[in-house]
């Protein structure tokens, strides 16, 4: 066993190589493994610990508190749990350590709180809105409306979205193919709306914008490069504060949005499952719930012995 393969820093280089190139997660993932990595690391060392051997469930429970000292939620304490047992379970497998210290770490349960989501009233208003934020056709305004309508057509997520390449969109059959996490791939339909809004600036605005340094990006910025997620969720926060009564919702929202109206349309779950590019079925039940809950809802105010 390398020594380096003890230290913290060596240990934890090699895990996120693991996590980036044999279990195939995203950039944000990795980076993210290797922040509570380095949050581990930085409390362990000032009780004493010099290597990840000297690590053991003492410790790992005196971190725990410590985020719940710190004032944290459930569900960011939990993803961090999850990532250190993560990376301790590889360090057994890889005979870095020889006992698991993180085996026997609780995980806080973090109760599931319902999306909010845009009523099917508030969607349409906002594909309006988005449409009516400039008298003229300059080539950003119309990006951000093929955007918006692409967003809530096909309920890509965000970072899909700026990863499309032009050989990604089939005109003609009206679907992306976008890769997904875990590098997965997977074609999504859109509708009408999206494709007079996509083909509108595809043809007229995309050009304008083009510069050298453009490639082959769909989406891109004042300045020709490949559009920055935060430009995107700028633009779709200030769309949505526009609409008096209308949820603040990020571009997830809109995501949460476009499953819930499918399956309120009708759509069959595991056909919504393919388009959100869910691993598991359970992920995308979570919007039958709230279907549910906006039906009750409706039924509670309209019915008269409600």
């Amino acid at each position: 066993m390398s020594s380096n393969l003890q230290t913290f820093d060596g240990a934890k280089a090699r895990f996120l190589q693991y996590v980036e190139l044999e279990l195939g997660r995203s950039a944000n993932t990795v980076k993210a493994y290797g922040k509570d990595i380095d949050g581990l690391i930085q409390f362990v060392t000032t009780v004493g610990c010099s290597q990840i051997a000297d690590v053991g469930i003492f410790e790992l429970r005196g971190w725990l508190a410590a985020q719940r000292n710190a004032g944290l939620s459930s569900a960011t304490i939990a993803r961090r749990a999850t990532a250190i047992r993560t990376f301790f379970a590889w360090a057994q497998v890889t005979n870095i350590i020889e006992l698991d210290p993180a085996s026997g770490l609780v995980i806080p349960k973090v109760s599931k709180k319902l999306p909010h989501v845009l009523a099917q009233s508030q969607a349409s208003d906002a594909m309006d809105r988005v449409q009516l934020r400039a008298d003229d056709d300059s080539p950003v305004h119309v990006r951000d409306v093929a955007i918006l309508e692409l967003l809530y057509a096909t309920g890509i997520r965000v970072g899909e979205l700026v990863g499309l390449e032009i050989d990604d969109i089939d005109r003609s059959r009206r679907t992306v193919r976008v890769i997904g996490k875990g590098n997965k791939q997977r074609v999504v339909p859109y509708g009408g709306g999206a494709e007079a809004a996509l083909d509108k600036y595809l043809t007229n605005a995309r050009p304008q914008l083009v510069k050298s340094e453009s490639g082959a990006a769909v989406f891109l910025g004042a300045r020709g490069k490949r559009i920055d997620q935060r430009v995107v969720r700028t633009m779709v926060h200030d769309v949505l504060q526009s609409l008096g009564g209308s949820p603040d919702l990020s571009p997830h929202g809109l995501r949460h949005s476009a499953a819930t109206h499918l399956l309120e349309g009708g759509a069959d779950i595991r056909a919504v499952q393919e388009i959100l590019g869910h691993a598991s079925l359970a992920t995308t039940q979570l919007y039958t719930h709230v279907s549910m809950d906006r039906l009750r809802s409706v039924f509670e105010q309209a019915h008269p012995r409600a």
